[in-house]
């Protein structure tokens, strides 16, 4: 089984910066491409940002890009969310997801992906 385990979130003042992980176990992370997906009380699930862990390949919602970088570490099969100049519309429950690369080819900011993690916590305010 595949099994997808986010951390890293807290509460961090506006401006500042705060840095997700997002750990894959049961299989080759070269195999998957990975999303970040997040989800505020009251609002629509928002994709976040993407990767196609073998290609490299990154894609990024228009509100976060300059802000936001993802990346990985295919040893630790982890994938990591940088965010900086963090916003108090950033606050929101932060999702990792996964998908088999023969599904999905290429990464994509909707929800199409089949494993997902129960989220981490992000929290901007002053």
């Amino acid at each position: 089984q595949l099994q997808v385990v986010e951390s890293g979130g807290g509460l961090v003042q506006p401006g500042g910066s705060l840095r997700l992980s997002c750990v894959v176990s049961g299989f080759s992370l070269n195999h998957y491409v990975i999303g970040w997906f997040r989800h505020a009380p009251g609002k629509e699930r928002e994709g976040v940002s993407c990767i196609s862990v073998s290609g490299g390949g990154t894609d990024y919602a228009e509100s976060v890009k300059g802000r936001f970088t993802i990346s990985t570490d295919n040893a630790k099969k982890a994938v990591y969310l940088q965010m900086n100049s963090l916003k108090s519309e950033d606050t929101a429950t932060y999702c990792c997801a996964a998908e088999r690369e023969s599904y999905m080819p290429d990464c994509a900011l909707q929800p199409h992906y089949g494993f997902w993690g129960r989220g981490t916590q992000v929290t901007v305010s002053s």
